[in-house]
């Protein structure tokens, strides 16, 4: 079945070198804005990595990673999922200190990803991780760094728009902050991802916070890992698009599991073999340092601040042939 939506009139309002200018633009802007906002430093990231070390992020808890063998190592390997877990023992290993942490450029491939206008099997996104104190893991300071990466966004928007005038993205100043069960509470009718769209039309930045737990109807609003969010301290960050007429997750991010929240969501899971991971096991040792971080799509960013119906056209990746057929008829350029 193909997912692909062409909205009605849809024209690009950039050619394809438009296009590429365009893109390395917002990269260059957006991260060095992030960087000075949390202060990271850039760092060099894995493409794969040892299945034994428990580094791959396990995502929703079912997509399968790409695994293939290295003969001269004599062992195997995962292409990352994302570097949620890496980062974490990047700091540990680097010797980063409280108020310090790192970005890197991410690439992946999820080879289980539904193809749509969102969602490619080639993802690219800034992960980032910054090291915090205990008195640090609370909703407000949570709060308080969704507002700083939606300032930079903000500000990069309207640099772009500057450079490219045809533009016509305009980005709220305001971010609306809600959890999963109150937005269960509002639209108790409606599937998970209906229940964005129908918010973030009101509220056109939402994070919406919470994200792991089951919910009142016994189900929760998304899949997460249980060992690297904690799911009371994290959340979603959605932009409203008006082209598509939907949510846009830009962000999953989130205060990271301590000793404590992890060895209850490991349970919760039903993952306690991970305990004996070399990842896990340090972190219930308590030699992790504590910390908050995410990852903030590439392309998807793109997408929203250009003006693009469909994630192809901002990023290289393989397509099925209906949606190639689709984009084709409607003049869309998959790259």
């Amino acid at each position: 079945m193909n997912h692909t939506v062409i909205p009605a009139g849809y024209e690009p309002a950039l050619s394809l070198y438009e296009t590429q200018a365009a893109i390395s633009l917002i990269k260059r802007t957006f991260q060095d804005h992030l960087a000075q906002a949390l202060n990271l430093k850039r760092v060099s990231a894995p493409l794969f990595v040892d299945p034994a070390s428990g580094l791959n992020d396990d995502l929703n808890g079912v997509e399968r990673p790409v695994s293939f063998d290295i003969p001269a190592a004599g062992m195997g390997a995962q292409v990352v999922h994302s570097l949620a877990k890496w980062k974490r023992m990047a700091l540990y290993r680097y010797d980063f200190h409280t108020g310090k942490g790192i970005y890197a450029d991410m690439n992946a491939i999820r080879r289980d990803e539904e193809l749509d206008n969102l969602h490619s099997i080639y993802v690219d996104q800034w992960d980032w991780e910054r090291v915090i104190t205990r008195e640090m893991r609370t909703v407000r300071f949570l709060q308080d760094t969704v507002r700083d990466i939606v300032r930079c966004i903000s500000d990069t928007s309207l640099l772009v728009n500057g450079r490219y005038p045809r533009l016509r993205t305009q980005l709220p100043d305001d971010v609306t902050f809600i959890t999963s069960q109150e937005l269960l509470d509002r639209y108790p009718d409606l599937p998970a991802k209906e229940r964005e769209n129908a918010f973030v039309r009101e509220h056109p930045i939402t994070f919406l916070m919470g994200i792991g737990h089951k919910l009142s109807n016994g189900q929760p609003h998304d899949g997460r890992a249980p060992d690297y969010d904690d799911w009371n301290l994290n959340g979603d960050l959605l932009y409203y698009s008006p082209l598509l007429d939907q949510a846009i997750e830009l962000s999953s991010m989130g205060i990271r599991v301590d000793s404590e929240s992890m060895d209850r969501q490991l349970t919760l899971s039903g993952c306690d073999a991970r305990r004996s991971l070399p990842f896990h096991r340090m972190l219930l040792d308590g030699e992790l340092p504590l910390t908050i971080g995410g990852g903030i799509g590439q392309s998807r960013m793109c997408m929203l601040l250009l003006g693009k119906a469909h994630i192809g056209e901002v990023q290289s990746s393989i397509w099925d042939a209906a949606t190639r057929s689709r984009c084709r008829e409607a003049g869309i350029t998959l790259l």
